[in-house]
Order: structure tokens, then sequence, then C-alpha cells
């Protein structure tokens, strides 16, 4: 039984699908304060709000962006801010044919009784900011929670905690008709293995799915967000792309409904140019056996080079567009399993 109206529940299943159609993805753009500070901190530029509005203008105008981007996903300052010339974000990203979408987690704390792990919090208040942000213009909106692996963790009561939160916030944005952007981050940090890895990624999505269907949200009206199966970073076996793609596809085809128009995978710190050969040979590898979209909501693997080429200057920012237009592409080709290494030195 589903408790989405029929229209807004069409209406969902229409974002949600044209969110992963053709060769698009997402750009997730939706870094809080403090995280765009530090990443504007070390490559030298002035972690003030003038500057944060300006590298976001560079994002949001890049030309050409809308034929790979499908979606951006903005943070509450960014969806408030406007050009230098006074036009409104929103305005520029629904031009270029883009949808916007709003990150409304208020961030992972401490999970009382148990330590090194996370909680995600900011369900208070969170009815009210999604009709504020749906009226704003926002029809899509994004949750994560963090999952570290290690010694004795993830524990069920972390997995369970984190679950309950993201159904909960899924109900919440499909009531105010906003694409749930439902993202269980398994973290890289660690030495655990790809088959670890793999074991608790099926763990915490089974975990997830079960409490989405508890609190009645209607899957097709959604959207995964879910980390690659990858070695942790410090595991001293890596494996290749391929094993990686193997890994990641069959965790995904067990234990995520065939009623998911579309995941759409976090880069979690990856290079742009290994994020975008893993999707790939996902792509390449599982092209008829899979019954969803797979596409990328990446952040950093898409922003990073344009990020450090801008360096806070007017002059750079053309060529940090051009950066940023060329990694969206690179990925658009790996989702019709197209790119290869030589589109890096000839797309450049």
């Amino acid at each position: 039984m589903q408790s989405v109206s029929e229209m807004n529940a069409q209406g969902l299943i229409d974002t949600a699908r044209a969110l992963v159609a053709g060769d698009k993805g997402l750009l997730a753009m939706d870094e809080s304060n403090p995280t765009c500070n530090k990443r504007f901190a070390m490559v030298g530029i002035p972690q003030t709000e003038e500057a944060r509005r300006a590298y976001r203008e560079l994002i949001v105008t890049t030309p050409g962006l809308g034929e790979c981007i499908s979606g951006v996903i903005l943070y509450d300052e960014t969806i408030r801010q406007r050009k230098k010339d006074g036009t409104p974000f929103i305005k520029v990203i629904i031009d270029a044919g883009i949808i916007p979408g709003i990150k409304v987690d208020t961030g992972a704390k401490n999970l009382a009784g148990h330590p090194g792990e996370k909680i995600t919090e900011g369900l208070d208040g969170l009815r009210e900011r999604l009709a504020e942000y749906f009226q704003i213009g926002a029809r899509f909106a994004k949750w994560r929670a963090v999952i570290a692996v290690g010694a004795g963790i993830p524990s069920r009561g972390c997995i369970e905690a984190n679950a309950q939160a993201l159904a909960r916030y899924a109900a919440l944005c499909q009531e105010a008709g906003l694409v749930p952007i439902v993202e269980p981050e398994v973290l890289m940090d660690g030495e655990h293995t790809l088959n670890r890895c793999g074991e608790v990624t099926e763990d915490v999505l089974r975990t997830v799915f079960g409490q989405l269907f508890i609190q009645r949200v209607a899957l097709e009206g959604m959207i995964l967000k879910p980390n690659m199966v990858l070695p942790g970073l410090t595991c001293p076996k890596q494996e290749g792309v391929d094993e990686v793609a193997d890994a990641t596809v069959k965790c995904l085809l067990r234990a995520v409904p065939a009623a998911v128009p579309g995941i759409a995978f976090l880069s979690g710190g990856q290079s742009g140019e290994l994020a975008s050969a893993r999707l790939n040979a996902m792509n390449v590898r599982f092209k008829s056996r899979r019954p969803w979209a797979l596409a990328f909501s990446f952040a950093r693997a898409i922003q990073q080079p344009a990020l450090e080429i801008w360096h806070g200057r007017e002059a750079t920012v053309p060529a940090a567009q051009q950066a940023l237009y060329h990694r969206a592409r690179c990925n658009g080709a790996a989702r019709r399993g197209e790119y290869n290494a030589a589109m890096e030195r000839t797309w450049a």
C-alpha cells in the first residue's frame, strides 16, 4: 500500500526517470559552507560568501552543462544565491534544462553508545523545510548516511538507525512532491577488503529497502545513491576496474528492487578518471542484465579539476568551465559504456 496520492506519484515518477534519462547524471554541488571553505583553503581561494557564490556561478553557467547533467544538488545557501547580474541560480539551472535539487540533512553526528559510528540528523522541522524548497523550485532532495567499516563496526544499531532516518526522510520528501535521493554511503576509509565492503553494502541496502517499505515510500519515485563496492583505501589488495564493477553490480542485483528507476553512484573520494572508468565497466559488463539505470552523482570527481584551475580568478573561468564540462562528458560516455582513457587527452 502506498501513501503517496496518485497525482503526486506520477509527478515523482516522471522526475525520477528524468534524473536518470539518456546518458546524463547528477552534479553534486551541495557542499556545506565549512566543507566548501576547506576545499577553497587547500587551493588558496578566500573563504568568503562572495567566493562561494562566484564559484557556484561558474558551475551553473558552464556552457553545455545540460547535455550531460540532468540535475544539480544544491545547498541551502546556494539555492538562494544569484548571479552577479541578479539572476537567481534556480532560473539559470532550469533554463539550462537541469532539475534543481537540495541537500536537506544537517550532517552526521556521533551515535550515542556506538563509538566510531555516526547518525545523520535533520528530521526535526523537515516537513516545513521541504515545503519551502519546493516553493523555491527544488524538485528532488538528498540525505546522506555514513557507515564506517572497521573492527566490530558497523553495528546493527548504526545500520538500523540510519536506515530508519533515510526512510522517514524519503517519505516526507514524497509527501512534499520531491523525489528523494537515498544515500547510504559505506565509507572507503580503512583497510577492509573488497569482499568485506560488498557484505556491508548488501546488508545496509537490504536494511534501507526494508525501512523504505515500512514507511510506504514509492520506489518508482526515488533514486538510490550508493557507494561503489571498493576495497578500503589502505587495504593492501586493490582490485582492478572490472573486479570492482562485477562486485558492485552483483551486490546491487541482490539488494536493490527492480522498481527503483535509477542508481546514481557517489564518487566518495575516487579520482575523476577512476570513477568514470568503473562506471563505464559496469555499463559495459551488465548492459542487458540490470533492471535500473546506472548513472552518476559525483561532486569532487567532476568539480575538482575546475576548482584547481579557477583559483578564485575571473580570467580562469572559461578554462575552469571547460574542465568541468570535460568531466561531465566523460561520465556521460561512461553511462553509454563508451568511455576510455584516450578521452582524457582528446577532450581536455
